[in-house]
């Protein structure tokens, strides 16, 4: 008795003080946010200017990383929103919409009138209800120069089938934030955690949030027992009974003037609605078994089937006092919350060769299967390589190298050494390593987009698409690549640049868009 009382205490102390840091907090920031408001009613006058719903085929968006990227509930698509991206200079913050058809492997730009201001580090949310609705709240936009941060408590709703913004104005609820986590609970919103950080101060949360998607009225939920210390970025899921589950995320304290250190943690919390107590809910700490992830931020996280929780990616930083290098990762964790176990996602590799022979067969030039058959004994004609593409039925080119030894092949053969087929396939694709990339699942298929990581002191962002078909767990196929040399990277200046914040508003080609956008925005969190 007396233990848990102690507990409970150390809970109540960690609240009063994460209280009198956000007044703290809230004080210094106002000025600055005052400043950032002005700029932001700047960008939605020009947003104003849209004034009817225009979908206009494009190329993939530009790189960004702390987006969202979400799938429609009734149709073949995923839905981007939002994000940043930062080359060296400044930090460009969107507010686009892109919608790419799965089936038709294409791109599309949605300008819709009175959209919510640029942001990055939010969340979004679908849900099935009236054609489809994703909802949106909080993350952040920053000065220029990123040294001031504006946060974000606005709710809003995209209605899928009519293609309309619609802000959501609701009292009581969460204080501005990013980096939080959001997901729908039955006819409810639930939200948990985040952070805010002015000029000279920061503040986490560990408060939880229920947004009913009837009434539209907020709720804070006061959960019984101990649950997780402040955080962001963490990994939010609801399980199959019906509980949320919370693990890992990122958090930082100061341990001396001008010095922070972050902590990536580790540990996992069960939130549960308690039955029979309508809007009473308990938390507890949970210690799952099998393969967990190493300790990481800046991770990504969907629903795999069968109600797996999929978390992809992150990065470990190995912080010193004016040093700051990460681990960037590209490797994939289930979490099975019927089993209460934690599982390493292994790719079983291409289909056998026998398998890509037989394809060959049927999609290369007349005898080339028999003549590939015919290939590998003793004292064989050195074997050709002929390049086949073949369309899936989702309108991904496949390529495919078959090694043959007939003399008289289509195509431009060339010379290769004699070793096994497995040398003479492709090579790996994969995503490269990445943190705060973007995840959705749709028909059992996950799709990664964009995110970052950094080599050396030059921070690469990514626009690059990858697809992972997740019952076969096979391969991993490209649908949009990028080569990261190509992105342009700017040395920091001392001098302020200025720039026309009116020039490519009205949302025709993306780089003017960015021009325009380019003075508004900067600085998110990692941990976002």
């Amino acid at each position: 008795m007396g233990k848990k009382g102690k507990k409970e205490k150390k809970g109540r102390g960690a609240e009063k003080t994460a209280a009198k840091m956000e007044k703290k907090v809230s004080k210094r920031s106002r000025k600055e946010e005052e400043d950032l408001e002005a700029l932001i009613a700047h960008f939605q006058t020009l947003d104003a200017r849209k004034t009817q719903i225009v979908e206009t085929p494009c190329s993939p968006p530009s790189p960004r990383l702390n987006a969202s990227l979400s799938a429609h509930p009734e149709k073949d698509e995923l839905i981007l929103f939002g994000g940043e991206y930062f080359n060296g200079q400044k930090t460009f913050l969107y507010n686009e919409l892109y919608i790419y058809n799965i089936r038709k492997d294409s791109w599309s730009k949605v300008d819709i009138p009175n959209p919510p201001p640029r942001r990055c580090a939010h969340q979004a949310v679908v849900v099935p209800q009236g054609g489809g609705q994703l909802w949106v709240f909080g993350g952040e936009f920053a000065s220029p120069d990123g040294e001031q941060f504006y946060h974000y408590r606005d709710l809003w709703v995209l209605h899928l089938a009519t293609k309309t913004w619609e802000q959501v104005k609701a009292t009581g609820g969460p204080s501005g934030r990013s980096g939080h986590r959001m997901v729908a609970w039955k006819r409810q919103l639930l939200l948990f955690g985040g952070f805010h950080e002015s000029t000279r101060d920061y503040v986490y949360y560990n408060d939880v949030y229920a947004f009913d998607l009837d009434t539209f009225t907020w709720s804070k939920l006061c959960p019984s027992g101990v649950g997780p210390s402040p955080r962001s970025g963490c990994q939010m899921s609801v399980t199959p009974q019906g509980s949320v589950v919370i693990y890992g995320g990122y958090s930082k304290q100061r341990i001396k003037k001008d010095v922070d250190k972050g902590t990536p943690h580790c540990d996992m919390f069960l939130l549960k609605s308690e039955e029979g107590r309508e809007g009473s809910w308990a938390w507890s700490r949970i210690n799952p078994s099998g393969v967990k992830p190493t300790p990481r931020s800046g991770f990504s996280v969907a629903v795999a089937p069968n109600h797996q929780t999929l978390l992809f990616g992150g990065v470990c930083d190995e912080e010193e006092e004016e040093r700051l290098e990460g681990d960037f990762f590209n490797d994939l964790y289930f979490f099975d919350a019927t089993r209460n176990r934690w599982f390493a996602g292994q790719l079983k590799g291409p289909k056998t060769e026998k398998r890509r022979r037989r394809r060959g067969r049927r999609a290369g030039p007349d005898g080339a299967g028999e003549q590939e058959q015919a290939c590998g004994g003793a004292g064989a004609p050195a074997p050709l390589e002929v390049v086949t593409e073949v369309a899936a039925e989702d309108g991904t080119v496949v390529t495919i190298k078959q090694m043959l030894c007939a003399p008289h092949v289509a195509g431009q053969p060339q010379p290769e050494d004699e070793d096994s087929p497995e040398e003479a396939s492709s090579p790996v694709v994969e995503p490269s390593p990445r943190s705060n990339a973007m995840l959705a699942v749709k028909h059992g298929v996950l799709y990664v987009y964009g995110g970052m990581f950094e080599a050396g002191d030059r921070q690469v962002t990514l626009s690059d698409l990858y697809c992972l078909d997740l019952h076969k767990m096979e391969e991993w196929k490209a649908l949009v690549e990028m080569d990261p040399e190509t992105q342009e990277w700017l040395e920091e200046t001392d001098s302020d640049e200025d720039s026309d914040q009116a020039e490519g508003a009205e949302g025709g080609e993306e780089e003017e868009e960015e021009e325009e956008e380019d003075s508004a925005e900067d600085g998110s969190s990692e941990d976002g």
